[in-house]
């Protein structure tokens, strides 16, 4: 039986020997088996061999995989790609596809190699200074190249960014780069360092600068003929082009790749691009198509007995399970994981993430189970050398353990992490397991010594430039001053970590592919309380009141990107303040902010201060009225309830603002909500004998900021119209016909509209796009089922050919940008409604108005009754083509007439949840 020799970490015996020969080891693996076994402990060269080793990725305190890459060429150097897994909800930094060069001859360089490995990076970057210096006095200028790039990648886990980027350049010099003569470069190496050259221009905020150097790696790969780097090139390239906001370009590149690997012979090379590319998807937030990819990478990696890859791969699934809350197929994802892993850091990750789930649990069997996962937990974090992946195993054990747990635990932990952290110079895993600590003192009421913690914490993030650490401890810095009394302090500390987390948001979705469900958690309250400090003083002056006021449209703007997984608003904004100071002074802007302990609102008058006022009611209270008032009004039986508790609603955010509003003449009220206030109708307020919508135009809008205002009176409109009457075979059962579609599209047309019509099979996602991008509509009109949920991959509208997800809405609308300069007027989505139960579906709302580029969106919060819907539309459409009024007005008035002149649709349920958000004017 052949046997084929390489150099790997032997898994076998870890725990006994780590750096001591093991490391160094010989194995044997056998070619029909594939099974792997220690074979001599001493360093070989392989001339033209295959050779392996793995790298750990930029370590998160999650988890790294260790995954064995093999070359099958002749050459003394090496890349090993790395694959990462985020296995918890902690917000630290993750990257994919980590490459190390190495230079198998070299026993400097290897020491270097095991040293990255374990992730002891201080020493590393020791030895491959060494190595460096070595080399230069012996004029071994490719060996020199290669240690230098090694040490710019190592330079870069420990965030010495200069000291990284000198590096790499003095490497890519050696190699010749960019001189006119390259007849004598190594091309794989030059590919690598290329590699390592991109990340850091990434890693440093130079997305541009990198998606060209990963342009020109996929250049090499291309004359090399390694179809399986190119992949991995183009994965690298999707992510710089959705740093620069090319989402739909870089998921044209994702779908072109997949397509490529799909084509290539079953390789290992193979199953990394798979887990590669499944790692992307996953971490945009695409964990279907993350699934399929997955998938497919584990049906090779057991058909070919790589047990490691099969372990990285069912953790993999293990996360995707998590993040779509499919406890029950997560954890048997992890108790498999940990049965296929080799790896004892793996095995032990995958049961830390077992504990965490079953602890949240309520089943008293699960809880059991998950309190006798911890003796094994804790005995296999023992049995493991210092890394920063196994510090953060223990930072994140020690943060899983429920409050209800003794706290000597955790103290011990986390006492051995940063004893760890220092005995390796990893100042980066010392900076979390400080501030962990700091957090745990925090909860026991030991304000100095919790306060003394994360000051150390928070000094030795801000020194290796973790901003996606430092944020954590500015927050817990400002909550333990306000808890000491300082609140001046308390408010910098806040302002700091928003300023951090402004600073991350187009890193905020990739460091942490949990953070979907994780933003209510470490996001949100930042902001929120942040706010409440700002307004518990007496006297709060008017620049208090606007940076209030803009914290929560940050807070709006983060739920958005967090929403889509990418920073998502851009291009030209103008404040709200300034539209009716100058453009509308008949309009008032209202502000509600709820807050844990009271509601406050803040009331934007045209040419006046801010002003603002406090409601004694208390985050729960507030929430409780208003999820009754969202069950109640679509209860026939129920309206006096609705008003009832509308009345109540109307007397915190009308009722004090009466006298100014008639003083000043205001016709419109734009609502900037919040939270639980997004569900529930405005126009439907009551003050005891009319409905608000009775008295004013009532819109709805993201922020303080919205695109460039444009009045659609002084526009012809021109309508393209999509509506499906019958759902396709596949979705009659969850869908019912909409018959009255056709009434509603001859009432537009009888408005004196122009229109166009794609109805039934001709309206399919296909014919959408060719249409809304070829011709000059300014209104895009569908009516179509449709949900708004608080999760992307759960907002849609339903075609022909099936559903059209939000996030198609750039490539499908967005396209008109790059032929037509003007923007799409409104969306109009009339027989659409908001996910049942989902407290944040408005989401899902503001999301599709933001992806189709709409200036105003007109949707419904609830499906309504079809042929109430065809009338309203109709009266809009009437308004806006024949009296020149707003929008809101335009709605206003379609409102109304259903209300007085229609005695089957006076209750609000019928007219109410027509809601305009965006632009009103």
């Amino acid at each position: 039986m052949k046997k084929t020799q390489f150099f790997t970490r032997c898994l076998v015996s870890l725990r006994k020997s780590y750096l001591r020969g093991c490391l160094k080891g010989v194995c044997e693996c056998d070619a029909e088996e594939r099974s792997i076994s220690v074979y001599r402990l001493k360093p070989r060269f392989y001339p033209a061999g295959k050779a392996a080793l793995y790298v750990p990725l930029r370590s998160t305190q999650n988890d790294n995989l260790y995954l064995i890459r093999l070359f099958k060429q002749p050459l003394r150097f090496i890349v090993v790609m790395v694959i990462t897994t985020i296995l918890s909800v902690q917000l630290l930094p993750a990257f994919a596809n980590t490459p190390y060069l190495k230079n198998v001859e070299s026993q400097t360089q290897e020491t270097g190699k095991l040293l990255y490995d374990s992730g002891r990076y201080v020493e590393a970057a020791q030895i491959l200074r060494q190595a460096v210096d070595s080399y230069q006095k012996q004029g071994k200028t490719l060996e020199q190249a290669v240690a230098l790039s090694n040490l710019s990648l190592t330079y870069q886990q420990l965030g010495e960014w200069k000291q990284a980027q000198n590096t790499i350049t003095q490497s890519l010099n050696l190699q010749g780069y960019q001189k006119a003569s390259q007849n004598n470069i190594n091309l794989p190496v030059l590919a690598q360092s290329l590699d390592i050259q991109g990340r850091l221009q990434l890693e440093t905020g130079h997305s541009e600068q990198a998606l060209s150097t990963w342009k020109e790696m996929e250049e090499i790969y291309t004359k090399i003929g390694d179809k399986n780097s190119i992949a991995l090139a183009r994965l690298n390239q999707s992510q710089a082009l959705r740093n620069q906001g090319f989402n739909r370009r870089a998921v044209e590149m994702l779908v072109q790749t997949n397509q490529t690997l799909q084509s290539q012979p079953d390789s290992l090379d193979k199953v990394v691009a798979l887990l590669s590319l499944g790692n992307t998807l996953q971490r945009i937030g695409k964990l279907e198509e993350s699934d399929r990819v997955f998938k497919k990478s584990l049906e090779i990696s057991q058909r070919l007995k790589f047990p490691i890859y099969t372990a990285a791969t069912l953790l993999n699934l293990g996360n995707n399970a998590r993040a779509q809350q499919k406890i029950p197929e997560a954890i048997s994802f992890y108790q498999q994981t940990y049965t296929t892993s080799p790896s004892p850091l793996t095995k032990v990750q995958a049961q830390i993430n077992q504990y965490s789930l079953l602890v949240q649990t309520k089943d008293e069997i699960q809880k059991n189970e998950a309190q006798s996962l911890i003796p094994a937990i804790q005995n296999q974090l023992e049995q493991l050398p210092p890394s920063r992946a196994s510090i953060y195993a223990r930072i994140n054990f020690a943060h899983s353990l429920p409050p209800s747990h003794p706290p000597t635990l955790p103290s011990t932990l986390l006492a051995t992490a940063i004893q760890q952290s220092r005995s390796i110079g990893d100042t980066r895993a010392e900076a979390y397991a400080l501030g962990k600590l700091g957090s745990l003192y925090e909860k026991t009421q030991q304000w100095k010594q919790a306060r003394e913690l994360t000051e150390k914490a928070l000094n030795l993030a801000q020194e290796t430039n973790t901003a996606e650490i430092v944020y954590l401890w500015q927050w817990q810095l400002g909550r333990i001053l306000k808890s000491e009394g300082d609140i001046k302090g308390a408010i910098s500390a806040y302002d700091a970590a928003v300023d951090s987390l402004e600073q991350l948001r187009t890193d905020l979705v990739a460091v942490n592919q949990d953070i979907q469900f994780n933003f209510r958690d470490n996001v949100e309250p930042v902001y929120r309380e942040s706010v409440a400090l700002l307004l518990s003083t007496q006297q709060t002056s008017e620049k208090t009141l606007e940076k209030a006021r803009a914290r929560i449209e940050a807070l709006q703007l983060a739920e958005l990107d967090n929403f889509f997984r990418e920073a998502c608003l851009q291009g030209q904004r103008v404040l709200l303040d300034k539209v009716v100071d100058e453009a509308n002074s008949t309009a008032a802007i209202i502000y509600p902010i709820i807050l844990p302990e009271q509601l406050q609102i803040i009331v934007k008058i045209p040419q006046q201060p801010l002003r603002h006022y406090t409601i004694k009611k208390s985050q729960a209270e507030v929430e409780g009225i208003l999820q009754q008032i969202r069950e109640y009004i679509t209860e026939p039986d129920r309206t006096e309830d609705v008003q009832a508790l509308s009345q109540e609603v109307y007397s915190w955010l009308i009722k004090p603002n009466e006298s100014d509003l008639e003083k000043n003449k205001i016709d419109t009220l734009i609502f900037v909500l919040d939270g639980a206030l997004r569900n529930v109708p405005m126009a439907a307020l009551y003050d005891g004998q009319k409905y608000l919508v009775e008295k004013y135009a009532v819109a709805l809008s993201l922020g303080l900021q919205l695109f460039q205002p444009k009045p659609l009176a002084k526009t012809k409109l021109n309508v393209l119209a999509g509506g499906l009457i019958q759902p396709p075979l596949n979705y009659k059962k969850q869908f019912p016909p909409l018959p009255e579609i056709q009434s509603e599209f001859n009432l537009i047309s009888q408005a004196g509209v122009s229109n166009t019509q794609l109805l039934n099979q001709n309206f399919n996602s296909k014919n959408l796009e060719t249409r809304v991008n070829a011709s000059g509509y300014n209104v895009l009109h569908l009516a179509t089922h449709g949900q708004f949920s608080s999760r992307a991959e759960n907002t849609f509208i339903l075609a022909a050919d099936g559903p059209i997800n939000v996030t198609q809405f750039d490539s499908l609308l967005r396209r008109r940008d790059e032929t037509r300069p003007e923007a799409l007027e409104m969306l109009v989505l009339s027989a659409c409604q908001t996910a049942a139960g989902d407290n944040r579906a408005t989401l899902g709302l503001a999301g599709a108005s933001l992806k189709a580029g709409a200036r105003s969106t007109l949707a419904s919060l609830w499906h309504v009754n079809d042929k109430s819907t065809s009338i309203l539309i109709g009266e809009f459409y009437r308004e806006l083509a024949k009296t020149k009024v707003t929008k809101a007005e335009a709605l206003r008035k379609a409102q109304i007439t259903l209300l007085t002149k229609y005695p089957n649709y006076t209750r609000p349920s019928f007219w109410a949840p027509y809601i305009l958000v965006g632009n009103w004017l």
